[in-house]
């Protein structure tokens, strides 16, 4: 996924010199159970949360820590919470209130009976006042009103209510809750009869709960036809959604607009020029190891997506669709590996398949404000009966602000197995026309003969590759990672499980 990192690239890089530094370990008693970067609602580094545990407390209760840093790993805040038992961990982000929300990132269910599991919820951090506190979560019903969950149902309580709603009513009235940054609620709601669902509505309520406008589709949807609404943005004036109709095997879809303030549509116009599959998936990028990837970016006055492109349900390139928000038409293009990619890779074979069975697999996408993507593979070979994934050389693909592919550039890396971490993050410059990306590589030295991690740091400015290559010190048994620093700067961050040695730096980069 891409990742936001603040640091100049414009002049030559020389050595990694020490800078600030933390023990992860000695900040806490508990045991250290993660830590991430925070970023506030404009992208830039809020600083970083790490997390600590200490056990049970109680049937449903387990003790955690957090421990807040800023820019510079110097800690501002900590406090200890009771956690859901469920949880093993939690990552952090900034919500659009400048909230920090530990969301729970894994679960752990050693400790409770199967018939006694629930999903955690997440916490709320106010860094005004280091307080901290269960968020507070809004199921609607079906009679209109909205009731506050502070317990999660365990998940065989759950299952028994639905069956039990199921044979009396036919079906399962589904819905959900969420805030709105330009404030309010939303809430989707509708009836799942199990092999289909229909009555969809998006609602729109002000701060008290009041219903301000209702959007229905798919009101009489079955097994065969049916509509779905897929929303891709929203400011303060509309939201821009697609619309899927189907009616058995025949598919047609469209951008939806609808006014913000009035919920009635202000635009309806037919999507084409890809195929059913492709538009059907364009809204995500859901393709098993790749699945967390952003694949959208929203400018003043554009939303640009970039898909999969599948001829039927073969993958046969990308394919990238852009809305005008101003006029509110709809651009769709697509890039093949043949004959598009070919002309780069001749090895290549309509399915992405380069050499020896390593196939390309996406690891980010860029999005230039002139509408021209950046496409970050990898060569990627699946296990086999005997052997273990292999991943080597990253590729990389510009295209113009037409779709239409300008260069391809290899970056030859040496084969790694099992682990598939070289890709590290990505930033974007020159208020979003460029774009940087690091990755690292494990290399034998020309001159001790000795393997060594080197970092590289690659530029793509005005369409021209650029890369600076940085030894990474290692230490024995210690595995060193680079992570998100401060506007010029990195962090890395040294780890020795068995040592119980977890210490981070950052260090700064010269150039």
């Amino acid at each position: 996924m891409m990742k936001k990192i603040y640091f100049l690239l414009f002049g030559l890089f020389q050595t990694l010199s020490y800078s600030q530094t933390q023990d992860l370990t000695a900040l806490a008693a508990g045991d250290h159970v993660g830590m991430n970067a925070l970023f506030d609602d404009k992208d830039n580094l809020y600083g970083y949360v790490s997390l600590y545990s200490y056990g049970k407390t109680g049937d449903k209760t387990k003790k955690f820590e957090y421990v807040i840093l800023d820019k510079n790993l110097n800690p501002v805040a900590n406090k200890e919470f009771e956690g859901d038992i469920t949880a093993a961990s939690y990552r952090g982000y900034v919500d659009f209130k400048g909230q920090i929300i530990l969301r729970p990132s894994m679960m752990d269910y050693s400790l409770v009976k199967t018939r006694e599991i629930f999903t955690p919820v997440s916490m709320v951090i106010d860094p005004k006042t280091n307080t901290i506190k269960r968020k507070v979560y809004y199921d609607y019903l079906e009679d209109g009103t909205f009731k506050e969950i502070n317990e999660p149902k365990n998940w065989k309580a759950q299952r028994k209510e639905n069956r039990e709603e199921k044979k009396e009513k036919g079906y399962n009235y589904v819905s959900a809750v969420g805030e709105v940054k330009e404030g309010g609620y939303f809430a989707v709601e509708y009836k799942d009869y199990g092999k289909y669902v229909n009555n969809n509505s998006l609602i729109k309520f002000d701060d008290q709960k009041k219903e301000l406008w209702r959007y229905k589709y798919n009101t009489d949807g079955s097994k065969k036809v049916f509509s779905t609404l897929s929303v891709l943005e929203k400011d303060e004036k509309y939201m821009y959604c697609i619309m899927k109709k189907a009616d058995d095997d025949k598919k047609s879809f469209s951008l939806v607009v609808i006014d913000m303030k009035t919920g009635k549509e202000v635009a309806n116009k037919p999507i084409t020029g890809l195929s059913d599959t492709t538009i059907d998936l364009i809204d995500s990028f859901s393709s098993g190891y790749d699945s967390s990837i952003d694949n959208d970016k929203t400018f003043d006055d554009k939303i640009v997506l970039l898909g999969r492109n599948f001829a039927k349900y073969d993958f046969v390139g990308y394919a990238r669709m852009m809305v005008n928000k101003s006029d509110f038409t709809v651009d769709t293009k697509e890039i093949n590996f043949k004959p598009d990619f070919a002309s780069f890779l001749p090895k290549i074979n309509a399915n992405g398949m380069v050499e020896s069975g390593y196939m390309l697999q996406t690891k980010d996408m860029y999005f230039m404000n002139d509408g021209s993507v950046g496409i970050l593979s990898e060569k990627y070979k699946p296990a086999g009966q005997y052997n273990a994934p292999k991943t080597t050389d990253l590729v990389y693909v510009y295209t113009d602000k037409d779709f239409k592919i300008k260069n391809i550039k290899v970056f030859e890396k040496e084969k790694t197995k099992w682990v598939n971490s070289d890709y590290l993050f990505s930033q974007y410059l020159n208020d979003g026309k460029d774009v940087v990306f690091l990755y690292r590589d494990y290399q034998k030295d020309e001159v001790t003969r000795q393997k060594k991690w080197n970092l590289f740091i690659n530029t793509v400015i005005d369409g021209k590759f650029k890369q600076e290559i940085i030894p990474i010190s290692e230490k024995d048994n210690y595995a060193v990672t680079p992570y998100v620093g401060k506007e010029g700067y990195i962090l890395l961050r040294e780890y020795n499980e068995k040592e119980k040695f977890n210490k981070i730096r950052l260090e700064k980069l010269n150039y």
